[in-house]
């Protein structure tokens, strides 16, 4: 796996992926930038709510639980010196679908959690690592709306 990033101007870096993708990045304007991409450390956290969210989609599909949704929501908080690394972080998972098994969607979570998500044991060597799981069950909206 590669990645680069590069300087455009001010604080603004583009930021490429070996897959081809790219992003822009940029600081707050305290710190030169002008505000045109998104904080470099609000990629990690955007990349640790997706790494989770692919595996639980994943793990759920696998165990053919009919998932129509998934949003993991993250809230962190980071150290007041440098180097500023996350301390703690609260995830919370919002899975839909249609009569969706409680115990397997902790299951799935549990399992990216401890065993698949790169980007969570990653941070959990610096983090306290705390989640919620929230279901919307589709079938109970179908019948509320009959």
């Amino acid at each position: 796996m590669k990645a680069r990033a590069r300087w455009v101007e001010g604080m603004a870096f583009m930021g490429e992926a070996g897959s081809g993708h790219a992003v822009m990045m940029d600081g707050a304007p305290d710190y030169g930038g002008r505000n045109i991409g998104i904080r470099p450390m609000e990629m990690l956290l955007i990349g640790l709510a997706g790494c989770t969210g692919f595996d639980v989609v994943q793990i759920l599909k696998k165990g053919r639980e009919p998932v129509t949704g998934c949003d993991v929501e993250v809230e962190a908080q980071r150290a007041t010196e440098a180097p500023k690394v996350f301390t703690a972080i609260h995830m919370v998972y919002k899975v839909s679908g249609r009569g969706l098994s409680r115990a397997k969607v902790e299951r799935a979570v549990t399992l990216s959690k401890e065993k698949y998500c790169s980007a969570s044991i990653m941070f959990g060597a610096t983090a306290t690592m705390t989640y919620a799981i929230e279901i919307d069950d589709d079938e109970l909206k179908t019948m509320a709306a009959e």
